[in-house]
């Protein structure tokens, strides 16, 4: 094929050009990083055959050596984007053990692009007489005509210009150079701190990486270029700090991805009380460096940075620590460090966000220490303190959103508040993260999956989003996609308790029922007390018709809802899938007057689908707030 023939593959609505690497649906560009193009690629040339997982890697990843994670990855981002084909099908199809192959219709078009080398010789053409005939004349005069009117139009009418391509930023962990471990808290905490100054700049035009992605990179032995790739990012900011009493020295080197091109290093000598004016030249620096605009509100707000209590700023940065653990310890600890900072200086807003994260995930999860009663109410009155210091906080934003959602059921209020948080940071992996859950529960279900994809961009390794995202697909009658999301946050952590739960629900609606079994069975090695996996198991089980094992669950959990958690909504689904529908209905009532967050999800949870044509099923749906069955989107 000559060196500019275009190859065009286009298949269903989606058109791939060969050459300028571009996906378009229905004649639009579709965002997608280069190396998920170079995968779609390869597997569109061997359409209708089985590309082996090695090879694939081996074509998309020539000279670097990465893990079959990265592709799964790939692949499932390229399943979202893709969608069905128009007979209902999957576009590519998972061949177990082997590789992928592309399954559905794909016409292959040459294009040769015109240029001088493409016509053949004119022939010389002599004239005998000084006058032309006057059909060239005309042709002449039309031929002016037409490139008079062009100029004009172009003029009078210019074509905008292309929207800028949207620039990503990745903010490695920051190195501890202080030779002491109990400092990891510190240049953990000054990483978060960096990718939300960075990501508060021009967040339209300007995509930061989540600090849960980041972070999978905390001592790992890859150079730029590989992470780069990765991330698909276009720059990288790297750096160390190093703590001596009251001073921070702090190095940071911005480096452009494509060349490896050093594009600016700094050291800063700083006192702990000016941390945030440091961190906010550093953003400076890289928003002149990026070409990025920044507004007058913006840079005001870079250049008018208060002083922080130094106490305080390292109270919040522990809380920080303890909060990324995701556990029942963790929140609890954190909760302290952040009112004990909030006790220092009240006008501090971060540490009332560090409440509000902390309360909300405590509220929505069983636990010894809490209330969900009173840990959302508490949840939302720091929420509101953020936003009375500092509306421009899109984390407060989101926590209140969540608790207005998961615990007020205010849909309305709730959508505003999301709505809020991504209008001040499009880029907030989390707020587009539980958006996606009230979409979901309102029954727009193209919307939910679409503002979960938008999380993960914003997060690409964060093995909760992943999780959830299985989680979706599941409720979207999508399992085979969610079997591969749950596997992809399996890969980052095996023992991971909510990757195996969600995909032993994705192997239940495949009716794959010893494969669901296994994976629950796996979730009580971690935890032999998980009531999700215990409801599961015995879900299952009635499922295949082991009633008496199915039984011998329900006991156990029946005797601990007497004295722990609440078990309402596990306990009502193991009911209704034992055909109980009395009881399973009673223990939603209970749900209800609990105000048991999963209820949210009433409708989508395939658990129930043997009650939504009894009216009790529309009655609740009602009072919650939720959408009548027939009228999902």
């Amino acid at each position: 094929m000559p060196e500019k023939t275009k190859r065009f593959f286009d298949f269903g609505r989606f058109r791939l050009d060969s050459v300028e690497r571009v996906l378009l649906a229905d004649s639009h560009p579709v965002a997608l990083t280069p190396k998920a193009i170079e995968t779609l690629l390869e597997l569109l040339k061997n359409s209708g055959h089985i590309l082996e997982k090695d090879e694939l890697l081996k074509r998309v990843w020539p000279d670097t050596f990465v893990e079959e994670g990265t592709l799964v990855q790939n692949i499932s981002t390229l399943r979202k984007v893709l969608g069905k084909a128009p007979d209902g099908s999957t576009y590519i199809e998972t061949i177990p053990r082997r590789g992928y192959r592309f399954a559905g219709a794909v016409h292959q078009t040459d294009f040769v692009p015109v240029s001088e080398e493409n016509f053949p010789p004119v022939p010389m053409v002599t004239t005998r007489r000084a006058g032309r005939p006057g059909w060239i004349v005309g042709l002449t005069i039309a031929a002016v005509s037409l490139v008079t009117l062009f100029l004009v139009r172009e003029r009078i009418w210019p074509r905008p210009d292309p929207a800028p391509k949207k620039i990503l930023l990745a903010v490695l962990p920051f190195e501890n150079l202080s030779g002491d471990s109990q400092q990891e808290y510190f240049s953990s905490g000054l990483t978060e701190e960096m990718i939300t100054q960075l990501g508060d700049l021009e967040p339209n035009r300007l995509g930061v990486i989540a600090r849960t992605s980041a972070m999978q990179y905390k001592g790992a032995r890859k150079d730029t270029r590989q992470i780069g790739r990765e991330l698909g990012v276009d720059y990288i900011l790297e750096g160390s700090v190093r703590r001596e009493g009251d001073r921070v020295r702090i190095t940071a080197q911005l480096i452009q991805v494509k060349d490896q091109t050093h594009l600016w290093a700094k050291d800063y000598d700083r006192n702990l009380r000016d941390i945030l004016a440091m961190q906010s030249d550093v953003a400076s620096a890289i928003a002149r460096e990026i070409k990025l605009k920044l507004t007058s509100e913006e840079s005001a707000r870079l250049a008018n940075i208060p002083a922080l209590n130094p106490e305080a700023y390292e109270l919040y940065l522990k809380g920080r620590y303890f909060w990324n653990k995701r556990t029942e310890d963790g929140f609890i600890r954190a909760i302290r460090y952040f009112e004990q900072a909030t006790v220092l200086d009240p006008k501090y807003a971060q540490p009332y966000a560090g409440s509000a994260d902390a309360y909300a995930l405590l509220g929505s999860m069983p636990n010894q220490e809490i209330s969900r009663g009173e840990a959302m109410p508490k949840a939302k009155a720091a929420a509101l303190k953020v936003i009375q210091l500092n509306d421009f906080l899109a984390e407060a934003h989101t926590s209140l959103a969540f608790v207005m959602m998961h615990y007020e059921w205010d849909w309305p209020g709730s959508e505003k508040e999301f709505k809020r948080a991504l209008e001040l940071n499009p880029n907030y992996a989390t707020a587009h993260q539980w958006y996606a859950v009230w979409l979901m529960a309102q029954g727009k279900t193209a919307d939910s999956l679409e503002e979960e994809r938008r999380a993960q961009q914003a997060d690409p390794l964060s093995i909760i989003i992943k999780t959830d995202t299985a989680q979706l697909l599941t409720y979207a009658g999508r399992s085979d996609e969610a079997t591969v999301q749950a596997q992809s946050a399996l890969e980052i952590d095996p023992a991971f308790p909510l990757a195996h739960l969600y995909l032993a629900v994705a192997y239940v609606e495949k009716k794959d029922y010893q494969a669901a079994i296994a994976e629950f069975q796996k979730v009580l090695v971690i935890d032999k007390t998980d009531p999700w996996a215990l409801s599961g198991l015995a879900q299952t089980y009635a499922l295949v018709g082991q009633r008496g094992k199915s039984e011998a669950i329900l006991r156990d959990l029946l005797e601990r809802a007497k004295s722990q958690e609440d078990l309402t909504v596990e306990l009502a689904k193991v009911y209704a899938q034992l055909g109980e529908t009395d009881r399973a209905f009673a223990w939603l009532e209970k749900a209800y007057r609990n105000r048991t967050g999963s209820l949210i999800l009433l409708n989508p949870v395939p658990d129930f689908q043997a009650l939504h044509h009894d009216p009790r099923f529309a009655d609740l749906d009602r009072r919650i707030g939720l959408p009548l069955l027939d009228d999902r989107q």
